[in-house]
């Protein structure tokens, strides 16, 4: 990223998105930055393809034109590594929320977790979580589901290209999974706990490949900032 950026014409950034940080805030802060240097109100970026507050990796970011070729990046396949933790379930798949249910311990061999990677390669139907942020009549499903409302989405075909599984403790399984666009990686948490019998929610995730763009090849939002800057 040395050579001269030129952000109407339109520039692809791949930040490591921060813990905690929205998508959106990303997108802002950047858009900001940019508004600032070139000294214009308007300028147009965005993203291509939601991560949860609570992951982090790649997210391609576009600038001016360059929006034009987001839908593109968000069809691609995407890659995650990251942590489930067994014998406990949350309302959102993950640590948004409070456990909800906890399941006696029980013990898994090696043999087992191979034989239940292999049972989620291939296209699938999905059911998305409550908290995310699909549409439910006009409004986001996190919202509603945050009130405290009773609602149902429905399922999505997925793919499931390659997943590895590995046992970290008893409690604890390590990932690493590649996938279509749509995929929640939450849910994948979700469906393993259930398919073991002792629940189950993500504890961590990273997403490490979003189509071409590698984890290597992006940037900190603070530097992205100092590059923008000077």
């Amino acid at each position: 990223m040395e050579k001269k950026l030129d952000f109407i014409k339109g520039e692809i950034l791949i930040i490591d998105k921060p813990l905690e940080w929205t998508s959106f805030d990303v997108v802002h802060k950047i858009r900001n930055a940019i508004k600032r240097k070139l000294a214009v109100k308007k300028i147009k970026v965005g993203h291509a393809g939601t991560l949860d507050p609570l992951a982090t990796g790649v997210l391609v970011v576009c600038t001016g034109k360059m929006t034009k070729q987001i839908d593109q990046f968000i069809n691609e396949s995407k890659c995650y590594d990251g942590i489930i933790q067994l014998g406990a379930t949350t309302p959102s798949f993950d640590l948004e929320t409070p456990v909800d249910n906890v399941f006696p311990n029980k013990e898994f061999s090696v043999k087992d977790i191979d034989i239940l990677a292999k049972s989620f390669l291939g296209e699938q139907f999905q059911e998305p979580p409550l908290f995310s942020a699909k549409k439910v009549n006009g409004k986001r499903a996190y919202e509603l589901a945050r009130k405290g409302e009773n609602i149902k989405l429905a399922p999505k075909l997925i793919n499931i290209h390659e997943i590895f599984l590995e046992l970290i403790n008893e409690q604890q399984l390590s990932f690493k999974i590649s996938c279509s666009k749509g995929t929640y990686i939450r849910s994948i948490a979700r469906d393993i706990g259930k398919r073991l019998g002792v629940g189950g929610h993500l504890i961590k995730l990273r997403r490490t490949k979003s189509g071409s763009f590698d984890l290597a090849d992006s940037i900190s939002i603070e530097d992205c900032i100092k590059i923008i800057e000077c």
